[in-house]
């Protein structure tokens, strides 16, 4: 056989995502301090929940959409701490703003670019993400050849769709497409629904939960990996 597209997912397969997230919050949380004081002391964990749930019955398009749920939910909160509306959201769109740009700011994992350059010289490669990391910003437009999220088909991994969109965009078929990623049920189940090959990148040596076509442990092994399935 030949494999002629390559999708990964991205958060914790390329780089850590909770340290980026973590930062992420922090750097928003201090931004928004000066401007909304009471901000810290009401997203507790109860209002948070209320806040998303809310959100989410009125907006039951955004729930794939992790940006526009942020900002609806900042938005939402800004409100109750006593800004008007208007005010309310042109804030919350300020304070995503430095949101998103620690979000883009990650650490590859060892060997990730290397292994992506090494690639993408005989692959296409396309990035899946169920999250809101922009290849553009992060500096990975080079090595990939487009980029789907779950906001822009509207569902996430396992569902079928981003899978599928990938192979479309792509013009091939599943037979001649590989899967990588970190979450057996999310990458692994996703891929293997579909008909397409799946690597399961197991940094951690975690039990098996979902069969994959081929396993590694660390990134540099994906590209023997890949050539073996080609092999087979």
């Amino acid at each position: 056989m030949t494999i002629r597209l390559v999708t990964f997912d991205l958060d914790n397969t390329l780089w850590h995502v909770d340290s980026v997230i973590r930062r992420a919050e922090k750097e928003t949380r201090d931004w928004i301090q000066p401007r909304v004081p009471n901000y810290a002391t009401y997203m507790n964990a109860e209002n948070v929940a209320s806040l998303r749930a809310q959100t989410l019955e009125e907006h039951p398009d955004i729930r794939h959409d992790l940006s526009a749920l942020r900002i609806h939910m900042m938005s939402r909160a800004f409100e109750q701490c006593g800004l008007e509306r208007s005010e309310a959201d042109a804030v919350a769109h300020e304070a995503f703003a430095v949101f998103i740009r620690w979000r883009n700011t990650i650490t590859f994992y060892d060997g990730a670019q290397d292994t992506l350059n090494s690639l993408s010289q005989h692959y296409q490669l396309a990035a899946l993400t169920n999250g809101n990391a922009d290849i553009q910003k992060i500096g990975l437009d080079s090595y990939f050849s487009f980029a789907i999220s779950a906001a822009d088909v509207g569902s996430s991994k396992p569902s079928p769709e981003m899978f599928l969109e990938a192979m479309r965009r792509a013009e091939v078929p599943p037979t001649d497409a590989v899967h990588v990623g970190d979450n057996p049920i999310d990458d692994i189940e996703g891929a293997n629904g579909v008909g397409m090959y799946s690597i399961w990148v197991n940094f951690d040596a975690k039990p098996d939960r979902v069969p994959a076509h081929a396993t590694v442990s660390d990134l540099p092994s994906l590209v023997g990996a890949i050539a073996r399935l080609e092999g087979s």
